[in-house]
C-alpha cells in the first residue's frame, strides 16, 4: 500500500466512491484535496494503460473509462453539491482548487489524441456495428465532444486552449461566489413599523424571525428571493423599495466583487476558444451540441416570439402606468414601482393575491399532493427513508416500482438559509449504470428550493409561484430518476440536449393550474379546506397576467445571450452594458434605470451552463406545452398518456435524438399554438 492511499483510507470521500451514498456531515475541507488527488492519480493511470494496451471494442476501452467517469463524478459531485448549500470560508479556496485541478484533467482528458483515436478506431471497426443504440450514442457524442475540446488542435493551438479551458472555469467559479457574497453581504434592518407597512403578516413573522437568528430586534430583509420579492411587492414605503431594489440590481459591480472584468475576460476567452475550433464565433460552439441547428434559427424564433408578445405587454404597461398614476398616485412608474404596482393591480382585477393562496400550499400538503399525482401517472409510489443528510431540514425519499422494487431515491432541500446559493435546482448525486461486473447502478437526485421555513408554530408555507418552481425541479428529478437507459453517458439527462432538457421540468408545471391536481395538493393549513371555488376561478383567471410583459423579458435575456456569443467583440469599442441596451431598445418595453447592472449577476450563462443557450427554457416551452395537450386532449391525468410520455421522453435519457423522441410521443412535430393559448397570446 502506497503512502497516498494509506493517507486516505479513512476519507469519507474515498469511501463515497463505494458507499451507497455520501456521508455529508463527515466531509470537511482536509479531505477534498487529498481525495482528489489519489482519485485523478488513478484516473491517469487508467488512461495511460488503455493508450498502451491500445483496445478496440467497448468492454475493454469505453467501459473503463465510463468507470472512471463515474468515480470522479462519486467524489467531486458532493464538494461541488456542499460549495452549493453549504458554502463556507474553509471550504472556499478548497473547492477553488480543486475546481482548477478538475477543469486541467477535463481539458487534458479531451484533448488526449490517442484516445481520441483509440473511440475513432471503435467507430470505423466491425465492433461498432455490435454496438446497441445507446452505446452507438456514447461512442458519438464522445467523437463530438473530444472536437469541441480541441483534441484535434495541435502545437500552441492545443496549449492555449487548455489554458482557456482553465482558466475559464476558474471565472466562472469566482463569478458565482461574487454573487454570493453580494448578496448576502446588503440586509435592511428595520425597527419602526412604518416601515413594514403593507407587508402581510407571514412575510413579516419571516423577516421577524430573519432578526432573532441574527440576534437583532426588529425586522430582517434580505437579498434571497424569499425575502427580497415580497417585500418589493407589498412594501408600501416606496423609498425603502428603492433601497432594496438598487442593491439587487447592482449585486456584484462594486470593489472587490465586481463582476465586470470577468465578464470582459470570460467573453474575450470563449471568443478566441470558438476560433481555435474553427468557428465564428461562441455561440455556434454551443448550438453543436443543441437541437437548434444555427444561431439564426435560434434569433428568428426569438424574433418571432417578440413581435407576437410585444402588443401584449405593450397594452399590459399601459394598463399598469394609468392604474399606478390614478390608484396609487404614482405620477411616474420607476423600476422599484413595478412589482408594487403589479401586485396591487392584480388584487384589483382579480381579488387574488400570492399572500391570500399561501394559506392553502402547507409544505407537508404538497409534497403529499406532488408524490400523489406522479404516483397516479407513473405507476410508482414514493416513501420518506433514512440517508446521510448535510442539514437537519433536508429530506431523503425512495422510489419503488409498481412491484415495491426500490429504483431510485432523491434529497429535498427546501428552505432558504445562510451560506446557501439562491435560486432552485435539481442535480445529479448518483447516475443509473449498469456496471462492468453486470450490477446496475440506481440514480439518485438533488431537489433543492429557497422557500420559507417554518415560522414558529406554523409550518412552512408556500406561494403558488413556490409551488410551481417545485413542481418544475421535481419534472427535472423524474427526468433523472426514471430513466431506463443503463450507459452512463446518455442516462437520465445526460446526452439530452439543452435546449430540450427543460422539456420535463416546465411540462410538470401545468399540472400547478389544473383544478383536479390542485385540489391533490391544496389545503388550508388550519382548517384543511380546499381552495373554494371562487378563489381558485380568480387564480385562473390571473394566470396570464402581464404574460406578455414577462414573455419579453425572457426574449431579452435570450437575445442578450445569443447576441453577446455571436456578435460581441470583446475589446473593440462596445462595452457588454451597450450591447444590453441595444438589445432592450430591440424587444423591451420596460426599460431599467441606467445603474442597474443586471448582466453582473446573470450566473446562468456567466457560471451555469446556458452560454449561448438561455434561449432554451422558451425553445423547451413550446416542446412542453405542446407535450400538455396532450393530457388536455386525452385526460390531465391519464396514466395511459403519462406512459407514453415516460416511454418516449423521460426514460430515454440522451440515447434518442429528441425530436424522433417527440414525434414518437405525440405523433407530429411540435408547435407553437399551445404555448401562445397557455400564454393568452392566442384566441
Amino acid at each position: 500500500m502506497n503512502k497516498q492511499t494509506s493517507q486516505t483510507d479513512n476519507n469519507p470521500l474515498i469511501q463515497a466512491l463505494s458507499a451507497p451514498l455520501p456521508d455529508f456531515s463527515a466531509i470537511r475541507p482536509e479531505h477534498v484535496l487529498p481525495a482528489l488527488e489519489q482519485t485523478l492519480q488513478e484516473a491517469r493511470q487508467t488512461v495511460a494503460g488503455l493508450l498502451k494496451e491500445r483496445p478496440t471494442d467497448w468492454q475493454s476501452l469505453m467501459q473503463p473509462l465510463e468507470t472512471m467517469d463515474e468515480q470522479l463524478s462519486r467524489l467531486w459531485g458532493p464538494v461541488t453539491h456542499l460549495n452549493a448549500v453549504q458554502d463556507s470560508d474553509a471550504m472556499r479556496p478548497v473547492y477553488q482548487q480543486g475546481v482548477g485541478m478538475m477543469a486541467q484533467w477535463q481539458t487534458e482528458l479531451a484533448q488526449n489524441e490517442g484516445l481520441y483515436a483509440a473511440i475513432h478506431r471503435l467507430r470505423d471497426s466491425a465492433a461498432y456495428e455490435a454496438l446497441n443504440a445507446e452505446q452507438k450514442q456514447v461512442v458519438q457524442y464522445a467523437l463530438r465532444d473530444f472536437r469541441l475540446a480541441g483534441a484535434e488542435l495541435t502545437g500552441k493551438a492545443k496549449e492555449r486552449f487548455k489554458a482557456i479551458a482553465m482558466r475559464s472555469s476558474e471565472l466562472a467559479t469566482t463569478f458565482e461566489q461574487h454573487v454570493l457574497d453580494a448578496t448576502h453581504a446588503f440586509e435592511l434592518h428595520l425597527i419602526d413599523e412604518q416601515d413594514i407597512a403593507g407587508l402581510p403578516e407571514s412575510v413579516r413573522d419571516a423577516a421577524q424571525q430573519r432578526a432573532q437568528q441574527h440576534n437583532k430586534d426588529g425586522w430582517l430583509i434580505t437579498l434571497d428571493a424569499p425575502s427580497y420579492i415580497p417585500f418589493m411587492q407589498y412594501a408600501d414605503k416606496r423609498e425603502l423599495r428603492e433601497k432594496m431594489y438598487t442593491a439587487y440590481v447592482t449585486r456584484a459591480s462594486d470593489g472587490a466583487l465586481d463582476n465586470a472584468p470577468i465578464i470582459d475576460e470570460l467573453m474575450a476567452l470563449r471568443q478566441e476558444a470558438a476560433q481555435l475550433l474553427g468557428y465564428a464565433n461562441y455561440a455556434e460552439v454551443s448550438l453543436a451540441t443543441k437541437m437548434a441547428a444555427s444561431t439564426q434559427e435560434v434569433r428568428t424564433f426569438l424574433l418571432d416570439l417578440a413581435e407576437k408578445s410585444r402588443p401584449f405587454a405593450e397594452k399590459e404597461l399601459e394598463e399598469l402606468r394609468e392604474f399606478a398614476g390614478k390608484q396609487l398616485g404614482m405620477s411616474e412608474l420607476c423600476a422599484w414601482d413595478i412589482p408594487y404596482a403589479s401586485e396591487k393591480l392584480r388584487k384589483k382585477l382579480y381579488d387574488i393575491s400570492q399572500e391570500e393562496l399561501k394559506p392553502y400550499f402547507p409544505e407537508a400538503a404538497v409534497l403529499t399532493g406532488m408524490f400523489a399525482l406522479v404516483e397516479k401517472l407513473y405507476g410508482i409510489r414514493i416513501r420518506e427513508a433514512e440517508a446521510p443528510k448535510w442539514h437537519a431540514t433536508v429530506r431523503y425519499f425512495e422510489i419503488l416500482d409498481g412491484n415495491g422494487e426500490k429504483r431510485a431515491a432523491f434529497y429535498l432541500d427546501p428552505y432558504a438559509r445562510s451560506h446557501k446559493r439562491g435560486g432552485a435546482w435539481m442535480d445529479e448525486c448518483i447516475v443509473r449504470w449498469r456496471r462492468g461486473e453486470g450490477s446496475l447502478q440506481l440514480p439518485v437526485a438533488y431537489l433543492v428550493c429557497n422557500f420559507d421555513a417554518p415560522v414558529g408554530n406554523k409550518p412552512a408555507l408556500w406561494t403558488h409561484d413556490e409551488v410551481t418552481t417545485l413542481f418544475h425541479e421535481f419534472g427535472h428529478g423524474l427526468h433523472h430518476m426514471l430513466t431506463e437507459v443503463e450507459e452512463l453517458g446518455v442516462s437520465g439527462i445526460r446526452g439530452v440536449p439543452w435546449d430540450a432538457v427543460e422539456l420535463p421540468s416546465q411540462f410538470m408545471e401545468n399540472f400547478c393550474w389544473q383544478r383536479e391536481v390542485v385540489d391533490m395538493f391544496a389545503r388550508h393549513y388550519i382548517s384543511g379546506d380546499k381552495i373554494p371555488d371562487n378563489l381558485f376561478q380568480r387564480m385562473l383567471s390571473a394566470i396570464n397576467f402581464q404574460s406578455g410583459l414577462q414573455i419579453l423579458r425572457q426574449v431579452e435575456f435570450s437575445l442578450f445571450d445569443l447576441d453577446l456569443h455571436s456578435r460581441y467583440q470583446p475589446h473593440q469599442g462596445q462595452s457588454v452594458q451597450q450591447l444590453l441596451d441595444e438589445v432592450r431598445e430591440a424587444v423591451a418595453v420596460l426599460t431599467p434605470p441606467a445603474f442597474n447592472r443586471f448582466q453582473n449577476s446573470f450566473s446562468h450563462i456567466f457560471a451555469g451552463g446556458y452560454a449561448a443557450g438561455y434561449y432554451a427554457y422558451k425553445w423547451a416551452e413550446v416542446l412542453s406545452a405542446d407535450a400538455f395537450a396532450a393530457f388536455e386532449e386525452e385526460g390531465i391525468t391519464s396514466a395511459e398518456t403519462a406512459q407514453r410520455f415516460r416511454r418516449e421522453i423521460l426514460s430515454v435519457g440522451g440515447s434518442r435524438d429528441i425530436m424522433q423522441a417527440f414525434e414518437s410521443f405525440r405523433g407530429r412535430q411540435p408547435s407553437v399554438d399551445a404555448l401562445l393559448r397557455h400564454s393568452g397570446l392566442q384566441g
